[in-house]
C-alpha cells in the first residue's frame, strides 16, 4: 500500500511558492475541499488527485509517495 507524504508534499510545494491548500489546489487543479483535506491528513488522494500534484509540479508520482504496511490487510491477501 502506498501513502503520500505531505510533509514532502508541502516541502515542494511550498519551493514552488504554494504555502497554503488553497495555492496547491490553484496550481494542480484539484478541488479546494479536497486539498485542504489531503494537506490537513484527513484522506489520501485518489490517483487522479495524486496524478495532478505530481504534473503540477513536475514530478515522478513515485516522489510523494511512500510504502507502507496495511494492517487491516489479512496475511497473504492479494492488492
Amino acid at each position: 500500500m502506498y501513502r503520500l507524504n505531505v510533509a514532502r508534499l508541502r516541502t515542494i510545494a511550498a519551493r514552488h511558492g504554494d504555502k497554503t491548500a488553497y495555492a496547491v489546489a490553484k496550481r494542480t487543479g484539484i478541488n479546494v475541499s479536497s486539498a485542504y483535506r489531503i494537506l490537513g491528513e484527513q484522506t489520501q488522494p485518489d490517483l487522479n488527485s495524486a496524478l495532478m500534484l505530481a504534473q503540477a509540479y513536475d514530478l515522478d508520482i513515485r516522489t510523494l509517495m511512500d510504502a507502507v504496511e496495511d494492517e487491516d490487510e489479512p496475511a497473504g491477501a492479494v492488492a
